[in-house]
């Protein structure tokens, strides 16, 4: 998908058409999301520090993810590229490889098909799509990013390898800058150059993926669609904009992230058995906990319940915390259904108003209704840049 968060964004946002946009967090230490093609051409990218990207481009408009909205929009998206095969092997939440070979002859050759799947796209959703069709995974991927916006490459059999021995050696899979570098020292700058490497020069210099980036040279990637696996886990996590110590600043943002994870499960049609939490102090070390729950759960206020369990149980925190997260594990099925975890039915009443929460909120936006925890009024001092300050020990009430 083209910039697809911003795509997504513009949906809601029509007047922001052919401006620059940024989706994420105006916070000095977040990062760039996605980013329109406007903003592009001033050198805002994805994973930029948002500090870099308003410096770059500071008529750019700022707007903050919509993570739910996000996943609603790719689930009808991989429903089109099902529709077309049932061999789709799903990247991330706005890409995939297709084989389209036992469509061919339903549908057409894969020019065909894949001018029919952008066309679906842009018809039912009103976004754009990149498409890249090769006989290989590797090279159906650098034809999708040279397609870019908004358009088709086909890169047929016979023609593979005399395209691939035009591109900068970049264009390799596992070939970084550091890798570029070591390749620049003794000339070799292009996938040709690659190519007409020996196989045992490239070992010396890479090591065991200097065979593997030779393959990649001449067009030879064995690999086939894999459909994907069933998520494993879903969860959600916020970097501060300052160092917390706070244990209710924490507590605060765990219910924030519970409901959002939350709200994925149930739109997902699954359960956690399990939940972590994640916390990244101030000098960057990592600590995560996690506990398995007695019953599946798709509610906020019991993954809130089990995550500042875990965060009770750290007792003294050596220092102050960078990010927080919150993780759903041990998926599984079943998120539609319903079950009675205590004899006066308290935590499936929770299930139910949180699945009005989600309906009201799928109509009027997403935050339409959240938990009165949550609103508390905004104060100058937190440290959680585009949210309400305050804090709050308990889910309170919705």
């Amino acid at each position: 998908m083209d910039a697809f968060f911003v795509a997504v964004e513009l949906l809601d946002h029509p007047h922001l058409h052919g401006v620059p946009v940024v989706v994420g967090s105006p916070s000095g230490r977040s990062v760039v999301l996605s980013a329109s093609y406007e903003a592009r051409a001033f050198g805002v990218r994805s994973a930029m520090p948002m500090s870099v990207a308003m410096r770059q481009c500071p008529t750019a408009v700022i707007l903050p993810p919509h993570h739910q909205r996000y996943s609603e929009v790719s689930s009808q998206v991989m429903r089109i590229f099902r529709s077309v095969t049932p061999h789709v092997e799903q990247l991330s939440v706005d890409e995939a490889f297709l084989d389209v070979a036992g469509s061919m002859r339903r549908l057409g050759g894969p020019r065909e098909i894949g001018e029919q799947v952008r066309a679906e796209i842009r018809s039912t959703l009103g976004i754009t799509a990149s498409v890249g069709a090769a006989t290989t995974k590797f090279v159906a991927k650098i034809a999708s990013t040279r397609a870019k916006p908004d358009g088709l490459l086909l890169i047929p059999g016979d023609q593979t390898v005399a395209y691939l021995h035009t591109l900068p050696v970049s264009a390799l899979w596992g070939v970084g800058a550091k890798t570029q570098e070591v390749l620049a020292r003794i000339g070799i700058r292009t996938v040709e150059d690659v190519a007409h490497t020996p196989v045992s020069a490239l070992r010396q210099l890479l090591g065991s993926s200097g065979e593997h980036v030779h393959q990649l040279a001449w067009g030879r990637d064995p690999r086939r669609v894999v459909v994907s696996r069933a998520e494993k886990s879903i969860g959600a996590e916020e970097t501060f904009s300052r160092d917390v110590e706070d244990s209710d600043v924490l507590r605060r943002e765990l219910l924030r992230l519970a409901h959002r994870t939350a709200t994925r499960l149930r739109a997902s049609g699954n359960r956690a058995g399990g939940v972590a939490l994640k916390l990244r102090y101030a000098d960057f070390s990592t600590l995560t906990r996690s506990k398995k729950l007695d019953e599946p759960v798709d509610s906020a206020n019991a993954l809130y319940a089990a995550a500042t369990a875990l965060l009770a149980a750290l007792g003294d925190r050596p220092m102050a915390v960078r990010l927080i997260g919150l993780r759903a594990e041990a998926l599984e099925s079943g998120g539609d259904g319903s079950t009675q975890l205590t004899i006066d039915r308290r935590d499936d009443n929770w299930r139910l108003a949180e699945r009005v929460l989600d309906d009201v909120n799928r109509k009027f936006g997403g935050a339409g209704v959240m938990p009165a925890g949550l609103l508390t009024p905004k104060r100058n001092d937190d440290p959680r840049s585009g949210h309400s300050g305050g804090s709050s020990s308990s889910p309170g009430g919705v």
